[in-house]
């Protein structure tokens, strides 16, 4: 081993020796690899996938844009060409098929049943599905597991499957085409979620924290809406965004069950169509208009909504 070898060895930080198979130099730290969640955290970090990721979003958009865009050209306008025509012509814009729709008894009613129906669904999930959570957490009683299975076992359950039977029974109990008959059909069915998911949740709480307020002299239900629903609160907001979705957006089950005469959003734009005409004059502002209350919903509870989400991922 010459010399400059071994002066390059202790600079390394180690000691050189000559072996069998060359110069080893040990006692240097060997450098630890490059995790490969870091280097998808810098490649995902990079300035051409952030591009990448705004253009995907704006190409997502896009429908939306035009829909809004369609809603406030003239049928007109709109039988001479798509509505990308405004990029020439924006003088072509309009708010005359708002006013003709808000004008229109039906489509306002249909707004205000739509609200009827997915509010009281709404609350009722949560209401309901946070009182079963907690029992399932935190209760004990028997059969509580194999309830517990019963109630995921509903969740495969397609809605399709329950129509005819609960028309039935509806109509024999005087439910059939009414408020009440709709709302009790999403609530049943948006509840084995609502169990599961709030029940998961609820489970992760520590026990020492229950424990305590049972010391202090809580009971169960001064427990539940004092401690459990606090720390739930992003769970439950999550879940309130999905059904309330879920349900304001619902056509089957609304035309279905619900009155014909005073029907849901959904189904009174579809009574709208002409039979010999696309009727887009029509059905693009109602159609936007009744996605303006979903989004509204959606982005006041934005916050709730992400913490939910993000307390999922990190239990």
């Amino acid at each position: 081993m010459s010399g400059t070898d071994a002066i390059r060895g202790r600079a390394a930080g180690g000691r050189t020796e000559a072996g069998a198979g060359g110069l080893v130099t040990a006692g240097a730290a060997p450098r630890p690899p490059r995790r490969p969640a870091r280097r998808a955290a810098g490649f995902l970090a990079s300035g051409a996938v952030r591009v990448f990721l705004m253009l995907a979003g704006l190409f997502w958009l896009l429908p939306t844009l035009g829909l809004l865009i369609s809603s406030l050209l003239s049928p007109d306008n709109l039988n001479r060409g798509g509505w990308w025509q405004v990029l020439t012509a924006p003088s072509r814009l309009t708010a005359d098929n708002y006013q003709r729709l808000l004008a229109n008894d039906t489509i306002t009613g249909s707004l205000l049943n739509t609200v009827a129906i997915a509010v009281p669904a709404t609350l009722l999930v949560l209401l309901l599905g946070s009182l079963a959570g907690y029992a399932f957490a935190w209760l004990e009683f028997p059969g509580r597991d194999w309830l517990f299975l019963v109630v995921v076992g509903l969740l495969v359950v397609p809605v399709q499957v329950a129509l005819i039977p609960v028309s039935e029974l509806f109509g024999s109990v005087g439910l059939f085409e009414t408020t009440a008959g709709v709302v009790l059909f999403h609530t049943a069915f948006g509840l084995p979620f609502a169990v599961f998911l709030l029940r998961n949740f609820f489970a992760e709480i520590p026990r020492e924290l229950l424990e305590a307020a049972r010391l202090d002299g809580a009971g169960e239900l001064r427990l539940f809406a004092r401690v459990v629903l606090p720390l739930g609160g992003p769970a439950i907001a999550s879940l309130g965004i999905f059904q309330f979705l879920w349900v304001w957006n619902d056509m089957l089950v609304a035309l279905v069950f619900a009155d014909s005469t005073h029907p849901p959003v959904t189904v009174a734009l579809q009574q709208q169509v002409r039979q010999f005409g696309n009727n887009i004059d029509v059905l693009a502002p109602g159609a936007f208009l009744s996605m303006v209350v979903p989004l509204v919903v959606f982005f006041a509870f934005q916050r709730q909504f992400v913490s939910g989400v993000m307390a999922g991922a990190v239990k």
